[in-house]
Formats: structure tokens, sequence, C-alpha cells
């Protein structure tokens, strides 16, 4: 049976072979056929690479192409509306209804088991409230050495670099964010033409290959960073310290990927490997980021000037609060970047497995502030998985004063969840790089959709706004999101958690597991561990 296919090609190979020869000319495309498949066959008998296809020639491909299909197969007719890998088809369903402006209402009920435990909502008021607008906005840069605060849009574009994303999807995005008059985080591979042709406002994202600001050694120029930073069109800063799918791993563009435009934007080198380091190059304590922070806030004028990263080891992000209250250098935002994050391609284990994911990293971030008696003074992002209304209520219950997206915006483009970012192989031609694919991508109707995804989301967050009795987003509060803990028992956000009361932590370290081991050792004149967890490691390695 195993070669049963093989040997079947074979005959048929023989007779074709025959009966052409013998004057039937028609046969001439079964000798085509059986004879491709004769050869494929021989070849897998005679390869050594593939075990499998020795064992089974012929057979072993089609278990290929059925494997080849697989994620196909799963997300059209096996995976449930609610079964979120990494995104649910009701998730998606979602976005894509209000990116086109059709009906996004559900039908009968609710999909969801609300006895299931980790179920969550959101309580309601028997007095509703009216709210006349849905463009909530949070003022970012309240400090004296912010001159150009910005108002920023509780929604917003994640950081999506072009060469991840395609030269059309980069236009539409940015379509998108002038007719809505909200943000779009430029990544870390900085600002291309395509950032620039529709004007939306711009986040400068600047990582460790310091992109659109590096002198030909790949070291941070000032010269370079003035003539971007202080472009209208870029209205905050942000360094990257980490992000959420990939926490302290760098990467490479590989030099047949570096093309003219690529070169031109992130001023490296065309047709050769373009390196990301997984660390700056510029500073290498707490305080000396909160310096560099404070020194690009200068250089660009005035503008709002803070840092993203994805929490990982607890004492690292406590010496950098502990360096704000010590020299009194703030940054103006934090955005923080759950492990759940996306990303065009990453090692496996650093998708699944390395980073704080958003929920705990966010109250981390805001309990810290907040103990601190900083949280007035520094505003917080968050990003992860948010595509939803209630996705942006319950992360601003958490902590966080806006929020962004990236895969939710994504889908507003078109996006189907293929997950082939990786490949250049993008089918709706967001995600890669062959103009092939990415020209049919059209611009003005796709700039549309983003427009009106973010317009209709932040329309539902009105409502739900409005019917838990609330005057505006700055409102929500931990005891708003109540969640199932157990069939019988159900508890809100504010009980479920320890949150610290203003000021907490200039009394001492408050009875709270995580403050409690880490945050009398952390230093803010270095990342390095704590005495203990450093003698700890010491003994292992003995």
């Amino acid at each position: 049976m195993r070669y049963s296919a093989y040997i079947i090609s074979l005959v048929l190979t023989a007779v074709a072979a025959g009966l052409v020869f013998a004057g039937y000319r028609e046969w001439w495309w079964v000798l085509a056929v059986a004879g491709a498949l004769a050869a494929l066959g021989t070849w897998d008998l005679l390869q050594r690479r593939s075990t499998l296809r020795r064992n089974y020639p012929l057979l072993a491909h089609f278990r290929y192409g059925l494997e080849s299909i697989g994620p196909e197969i799963r997300q059209y007719f096996i995976e449930s509306d609610t079964e979120e890998a990494p995104f649910s088809r009701a998730q998606r369903a979602l976005v894509y209804q209000r990116s086109k402006g059709v009906m996004d209402v559900v039908p009968f009920g609710t999909e969801r088991n609300v006895y299931d435990v980790a179920y969550e909502w959101i309580n309601h008021s028997l007095v509703p409230t009216y709210i006349p607008s849905h463009d909530f906005r949070v003022r970012i840069g309240s400090g004296a050495e912010t001159t150009q605060p910005y108002d920023a849009s509780v929604f917003n574009i994640s950081a999506m670099s072009f060469g991840s994303l395609s030269a059309n999807a980069i236009r539409a995005l940015n379509k998108g964010a002038k007719l809505g008059g909200f943000y779009h985080d430029t990544g870390e591979g900085s600002i291309s033409p395509y950032h620039r042709e529709h004007g939306g406002d711009l986040v400068w994202e600047i990582g460790s290959g310091y992109f659109g600001c590096r002198d030909s050694d790949g070291r941070f120029s000032e010269e370079r960073f003035v003539a971007n930073a202080t472009d209208p069109q870029v209205r905050m800063i942000e360094v990257k310290l980490s992000q959420g799918a990939k926490p302290g791993h760098g990467g490479m563009l590989p030099a047949a990927k570096v093309s003219p435009e690529i070169a031109v934007t992130r001023g490296v080198l065309e047709g050769v490997d373009c390196i990301s380091p997984a660390r700056h190059t510029e500073f290498a304590t707490p305080v000396e980021l909160l310096q560099f922070v404070a020194r690009l806030r200068r250089l660009s004028g005035g503008k709002p000037t803070g840092f993203k990263l994805a929490i990982g080891h607890p004492w690292e992000w406590f010496g950098v609060a502990k360096a704000m209250h010590e020299t009194g250098l703030l940054p103006d935002f934090i955005v923080v970047d759950g492990a759940e994050g996306g990303t065009g391609a990453a090692p496996a284990e650093f998708v699944e497995h390395v980073g704080v994911p958003m929920h705990e990293a966010l109250m981390l971030v805001h309990n810290t502030l907040v103990g601190l008696g900083l949280r007035d003074k520094v505003r917080i992002g968050a990003a992860g998985k948010v595509v939803s209304a209630f996705d942006i209520a319950r992360t601003l219950a958490m902590g966080a004063d806006w929020c962004n997206a990236g895969r939710g915006f994504m889908f507003a483009l078109g996006c189907i969840q293929s997950q082939s970012c990786h490949t250049d192989r993008c089918p709706t031609g967001i995600a890669t790089q062959d103009p092939r694919r990415w020209r049919q991508l059209d611009v003005a109707d796709k700039g549309v959709r983003v427009h009106r995804f973010h317009q209709n989301t932040l329309h539902a967050l009105r409502d739900l706004l409005c019917a838990c009795g609330l005057g505006g987003p700055e409102e929500l509060g931990p005891e708003h999101i109540l969640r199932r803990v157990s069939p019988v028992e159900v508890r809100s956000l504010a009980a479920l958690y320890r949150f610290l009361a203003p000021g907490e932590l200039l009394g001492g370290v408050p009875e709270h597991a995580v403050f409690q081991q880490f945050w009398a050792s952390a230093r803010s004149d270095s990342f390095a561990p704590p005495a203990g967890v450093a003698a700890l490691r010491r003994v292992k390695a003995l």
C-alpha cells in the first residue's frame, strides 16, 4: 500500500506511452501527467532528506498539501466564532463590519457562556448619562519642558514599520488617521515617504537601531534626529525599549530585502544586512534612559517624549521608576506593550512564553506611578489585542489613559489572519513588499475603512459609558469591570487586584508581593538584578 500510488503512476505511464506510440494521440495528456508523477515518485525513492517521502513516494505529498492548508481549514470550517486563535471570527467580523460601515448588531443572544470562569462584563446604571461627542482625547505633555503638548485620541494605531507593512498599507493607515484625527505610530523602521503623503499625525518610534536618526556607524545622530523630529507632522517621540511579541530580541532585515526605499527611510546602506540590536547604545542605566528621553524632548522642540516597553524583570522597571522619583526627570508618557502583542515574525518561544501580559504589566506600571505620586504627571498608553469598545473600557479601567491597536487596524485594512506575514506572500497586500500584491490594496477605500473602524469603535465606547452612567472614559475604574472567578463567585477588578494608594510607596513597601520582593533592592543607577537574585544565580551556577 505504501507504494500503491507510485506503482499506479508507473503502470499508467507505460500504458499511455504504448498507446501514444500506437497512434492514439489523445492519450498524450495521460502520459504527461502519469510520467510527471512517476518521475516525482522515483525522485522520492532516491532522495535521502525525507524518510517519509522514501517510505511513501507520492502519497507523502498529499500529506504535505493537506498540512499546508491546515490553518485555513481550521479557520474557515472548524474554529467556533468565539475561539481566539489569535483573534476569534467574532472579533474579526466586528472590525470588518465597523470598518465597512455595515450593521454590527448581534441577533438572538450571546454565544459566550456567561457562567464560564474568566467571563467579564461591565455593570450598567439605572440612570444612564448622555455624552454629546465620542471624540475622547487625553492631553499628553504637562511638564514645563514640553512646550508642544498633544491631545491624543483614546484609540490609535500601534507601532508597525514600513518594511513589515507595505507602502499602500502605510498610506491607507495614515489616511485613516488623518480623517479621524488620531495618531499613527511609525514603528521602529522610521518615517517613510508613505507616512507623509496624507499628513496624518505621527508618533515617531525610535528603536535600538536608531533608524532615521543614525550616523554611518549606527549610532544616534542629533542632526538627523532634529531633521525628522521637528517636522510638524511628528507629534510625539517614543523610545522603544522592547515590544510585547519579542521582548529582549533584536532583529535583522536581510540584505536582499533592504530596498532603495527602505535604505533611505532607515538611513542604512542598500543591499546590506540591516541590524536592530537587542539593546540600546545611548544609555545603560535607568537614569541614563531618562536623560536620553529629556534630551530628545529638548532636541524635538518640546514635543511629548516617552518610551514603550514590555515588562520583564520587575526590578528593571522599578529602577526606572526610582530614577524618575530621585532625579525628577519624567517621561511625558509610557506605552505598555503586552506579551499578547503581534509581530511580523518572531521565534516561537518568544511569542508564546516571554514577557508579561498586558493586564498585569499595565497594572504594575500604573500602581508604581500612583505609589510614587507621579501618576498625574505621566500618561500611560497600552497595547495588546484591543479591537472592541469593551477592550478599550477594560484597559482604561485597569489604569491606561489611552489604547493602541495594531492588528485591529490591519483587519480594517482587510487582513484575513492568514498568518503569512513572515513569508512576503500576504494575500491582502498588507504585510508584504511584493508590489504585485500590495499595489492591489486600494488606498482610498482602505483609508476610509480605517477611519470608520476608529469612529464606530469610539461611538460604541460612548454608548458603553452612557449605559454605565459615566461622564467620560476618565471616570472608568477597576470597580466597573466584573469577572467570574468560579461558577458561583464574581469579583470586580478592584477586589481581585491590589491597587496602591497615592504616595503609598513613599511611606514604605506596601503589602503587595512583587513590591515586597523587589522594590527595596531595585536601583536607579543599574538594570542589574538585586543582590539576592544575583546571589541565587551564582549558587545555581555552582
